[in-house]
């Protein structure tokens, strides 16, 4: 059966969750708020930035200057320049997989772009670049993956989703779609088809297992 995978990209395929939650402690700690990066990790992995926002400013009761998203993505554009890492064993794993491959996420075009280049990632997705601020689909909803499926030319079924947060692997989940979960944190989730991993060196057969 033809496949296409159908990859998230923060925490899936570059190591870039961590720099953008520490670009929310800077922002955050000028407003008189402390917040630890990696507890952030955790709780908003794969969330919309309107909502994490929306969340913490309702929390700390405050209003956020207008500025406040802008400069965020300034120090998360420079912290990818200089830091951001591919996850590990991505780039050979994907190598070796021939099938039509895309990024679906829910960070903009322009962040999605730039972490494939810095990691060397670009040449894998052939410009396959699917975008909640480009359809307004954000995860848990599954039209983000429907989307990307159609435009693939390919049926949900033929469709294989890799994610690390629990709003994407809902999201693959409910669009019908193989679904396999990069586990990083040990994390339990309980989908009927879903499949858990914790090493890009697993993904290979997880993708040809019936």
């Amino acid at each position: 059966m033809n496949q296409c995978l159908l990859f998230d990209n923060d925490g899936t395929l570059v190591d870039s969750e961590r720099l953008c939650n520490i670009g929310l402690v800077v922002k955050f700690r000028e407003l008189g708020v402390k917040l630890d990066a990696d507890e952030l990790v955790i709780r908003f992995r794969g969330w919309k930035l309107a909502s994490i926002l929306d969340t913490l400013s309702i929390e700390y009761a405050l209003v956020l200057p207008d500025d406040f998203v802008a400069s965020y993505r300034a120090i998360v554009t420079d912290l990818f320049e200089t830091e951001l890492k591919p996850v590990d064993h991505i780039e050979e794993t994907l190598k070796n997989l021939s099938q039509p491959k895309a990024v679906v996420s829910s960070g903009p075009v322009h962040k999605i772009n730039q972490a494939l280049r810095v990691c060397g990632l670009t040449k894998y997705f052939e410009g396959n670049i699917y975008s909640s601020y480009e359809v307004k689909i954000w995860k848990p909803d599954p039209g983000i993956f429907l989307y990307a499926a159609n435009s693939m030319g390919f049926k949900p079924e033929c469709c294989v989703v890799i994610d690390d947060g629990p709003v994407g692997v809902e999201a693959g989940y409910k669009a019908g779609m193989k679904t396999l979960f990069f586990n990083r944190f040990n994390e339990a989730l309980d989908y009927p088809s879903m499949v858990s991993f914790s090493s890009m060196k697993e993904l290979p057969k997880l993708i040809y297992a019936k």
